[in-house]
């Protein structure tokens, strides 16, 4: 059966009315992936538990013993953990293992009766910008299959945009989950820092790392945050922060106050600028006051970014070494060449590219140059938002400095690619909650995204000013 309700709420209600079958709408999600191999956004599909949840849960729906998100069908980033299942994070070092327990986050969404129907592609451990460094081949944008889904989280975006579940979680270190929303014209949200628990969650950076989802609507996006977010004790990092429930809070109970950075729109593609202000003009005329912000250390951000989180990298992912767990070279001589081996063979270019820089700034004679140098600027653009969010209540800024690039158009300059999240990141460093909303279409008809920024745990702002945007 096609899906044909507009936000959780209302498949919720039709199920309840049996004007939907529960496991006939999942057999039609199966229907679509396999319809839609071609966009390579899943790289493992749980058919026969999906199908098997499902009549449990429409049971429990029936009986009005449910949990929250009851007949959700969700797709899950393959560097999130699920017991049972394989955790590759789309790298050969980790091709064969298979999982011994359950991310938080996904556990949560279990607890709540949604129904995880798959594992989604991603760049090789949440590396990347185009969903082109993958070990099972990039991900295609549903919107135009010429074109990048955007990445890290490019497979699960494409699931969502592509109508092959409900919603799906993405991680976002540096806009992992804001841009592929952006090129794919969905809703993505990177919570703050610490407001989703990170347990199960394999790490790329540390200090950056969010997990956080995609959807169609902020219906869906508020109800999914309400489960997600909370401390939890298995990660200490998570924050012991009161959480809204944001379903209930979707209007703002007076017109907010909107800071626009000029630093984000100097040079800006002209469509881009355009459709971001033709949204702030509807905004004005509903008595939504706009102010220019200075934010002065932005010029620094990429390379500040670059710099620790390939640091965090190299720490991180030292871990694979053919010894403990994962793939192992089969030919060595002794313990240096299998060290050396495997992680050739296991690692694609770009994750080399990131440990082998992230080794260099961490190396001695270089660590005050770089590492630290880079830690105190990131307190000054963190001091940035800070001193802004005085002043507003969120902020306005292009997703992306483009639309969605043609497939292999950036591989050979990764400078180049690295540029891409020259607006994105930036939240990642404040450790602020940041959504993109689409807010229109270039002359190609691809989607325009648009990033609103809040300060530390106003996630329920930026739900607001979208829901409103979009209603």
């Amino acid at each position: 059966m096609a899906a044909t309700y507009s936000n959780f709420f209302s498949k919720l209600n039709k199920i309840k009315n049996r004007e939907i079958s529960l496991p006939e709408n999942v057999e039609f999600f199966l229907d679509q992936i396999n319809l839609k191999k071609n966009l390579n956004a899943f790289s493992f599909v749980f058919g026969e538990d999906a199908l098997s949840n499902a009549k449990k849960i429409e049971d429990k729906i029936l009986n009005n013993s449910h949990g929250k998100l009851a007949g959700l069908v969700v797709a899950i980033k393959d560097v999130l953990a699920v017991k049972d299942k394989p955790l590759t994070c789309s790298s050969n070092i980790l091709k064969n293992f298979t999982s011994v327990y359950t991310a938080t986050a996904v556990q949560k969404l279990i607890d709540e009766d949604a129904i995880i129907i798959g594992k989604t592609n991603c760049d090789e451990f949440a590396m990347g910008s185009s969903n082109e460094n993958s070990a099972y081949g990039p991900v295609l944008n549903p919107v135009d299959a010429t074109r990048v889904p955007g990445g890290s989280s490019g497979g699960s975006a494409a699931a969502v945009a592509g109508g092959l579940c409900d919603a799906a979680l993405g991680t976002d270190t540096g806009g992992s989950i804001r841009q592929p929303a952006a090129f794919c014209g969905i809703v993505g949200l990177k919570p703050s820092y610490g407001r989703v628990s990170r347990f199960g969650l394999t790490a790329f950076a540390s200090s950056f790392d969010s997990i956080g989802p995609f959807t169609n609507n902020i219906t869906d996006t508020a109800l999914i945050m309400e489960v997600l977010a909370g401390t939890d004790r298995k990660d200490n990092t998570s924050a012991p922060v009161p959480v809204p429930v944001y379903s209930d809070h979707l209007k703002a109970n007076a017109p907010l106050t909107i800071g626009i950075p000029k630093e984000f729109f100097i040079g800006l593609n002209k469509e881009i600028f355009d459709a971001i202000y033709r949204t702030i003009d509807r905004l004005k005329e509903k008595n939504y006051r706009v102010v220019e912000i200075d934010l002065p250390n932005t010029q620094y951000t990429i390379a500040v970014y670059y710099i620790l989180t390939m640091a965090e990298a190299s720490s991180n992912l030292s871990r694979y070494d053919g010894i403990r767990y994962g793939e192992r070279s089969a030919d060595y001589k002794d313990i240096d060449e299998l060290y050396r081996k495997t992680r050739s063979e296991g690692f694609g270019k770009e994750v080399k590219r990131r440990i082998m820089l992230g080794t260099y700034v961490l190396s001695s004679g270089y660590y005050d140059a770089y590492y630290n140098k880079a830690q105190k600027v990131r307190r000054l653009i963190k001091n940035d938002f800070s001193n802004a969010f005085k002043k507003v209540d969120v902020i306005f800024s292009p997703t992306t400095p483009y639309t969605a690039f043609k497939l292999g158009e950036k591989v050979a300059n990764p400078l180049d690619m690295y540029l891409g999240d020259i607006y994105t990141t930036s939240a990642n460093l404040a450790g602020i909650p940041a959504i993109s909303i689409p807010v229109g279409k270039d002359k190609d008809g691809l989607p325009i995204g648009l990033q609103i920024m809040a300060n530390s745990f106003n996630e329920e702002k930026l739900m607001q000013i979208s829901n409103l945007i979009l209603s």
